[in-house]
């Protein structure tokens, strides 16, 4: 059996938010490394043209198109210069993110509740919606939506965070149920905690950690890398008979 073939994106085409750095770059890459044209899209065009631009010096095709997710008005534009550019989707990844605060839910606004629902669940909600004709033209369509831990139990200090997570979770459930029989499967990773940017609070906080590594049975932090690797498996067909499911790479830390 040639493995190549299982876990190969070539003839792809993956549209990846919130891809200029952290965990949507490393997915960006790895999908391109697995043959896949892939669309980085975040909220800045000179990032992404960089970003775009070390991919292609490695051999790869890649292009950035710029887009806040926040902004619905943007995300038709994100989809059609897409399809412009590309001509087909066959995988997108909903991984951008928000989260303005840190504490105490009764201490979060409704301005800060409104932008993270709108990041975080209005926008993969919508891109789902507005990608849907082009998906279902796919032989093998794959929606990957990055949720998170919070999500399936919340964590301290990030509650509407972990609301909009938990909310992501069930979307990508409703999706999966209702898109199964136009051939698109979606499911959702929950990464624990992983050492990026986004979550530098956490990870460079050392009494957080040491509470933290004695929930962990895997000692360590978590890479950007190993959750572009899971993603692989859910937009190969290597996971062609999964839909609707929720997979954890958190050290253990949910069990």
């Amino acid at each position: 059996m040639d493995l190549s073939s299982v876990f190969s994106l070539d003839g792809k085409v993956a549209l990846i938010t919130g891809a200029s750095k952290g965990i949507g770059f490393s997915i960006a890459e790895i999908f391109a490394a697995a043959g896949a044209k892939v669309v980085l899209s975040s909220r800045k065009q000179d990032t992404l043209d960089e970003m775009a631009n070390q991919l292609k010096s490695k051999g790869y095709e890649a292009t950035g198109i710029a887009c806040n997710v926040g902004n619905m008005e943007e995300l038709p534009l994100l989809v059609e210069k897409t399809i412009a550019t590309y001509g087909q989707l066959d995988i997108l990844v909903n991984n951008a993110a928000s989260n303005p605060v840190f504490g105490p839910i009764h201490e979060t606004s409704l301005e800060a509740f409104d932008k993270i629902m709108d990041v975080n669940l209005k926008a993969p909600f919508e891109l789902c919606r507005l990608c849907f004709p082009h998906l279902r033209k796919s032989s093998s369509a794959s929606v990957i939506n990055i949720s998170s831990i919070g999500g399936i139990s919340p964590e301290q200090g990030l509650g509407i965070y972990s609301v909009s997570k938990a909310a992501l979770i069930s979307l990508t459930k409703v999706f999966a149920k209702e898109w199964g029989e136009s051939k698109i499967r979606v499911n959702v990773i929950c990464p624990g905690l992983i050492e990026t940017k986004f979550s530098e609070a956490l990870w460079s906080n050392e009494k957080i950690m040491s509470m933290l590594m004695k929930q962990l049975s895997i000692k360590r932090s978590g890479t950007s890398e190993e959750i572009g690797a899971m993603a692989l498996f859910l937009a190969s067909t290597a996971s062609s008979y999964s839909t609707g499911a929720v997979f954890t790479a958190d050290g253990g830390f949910t069990i």
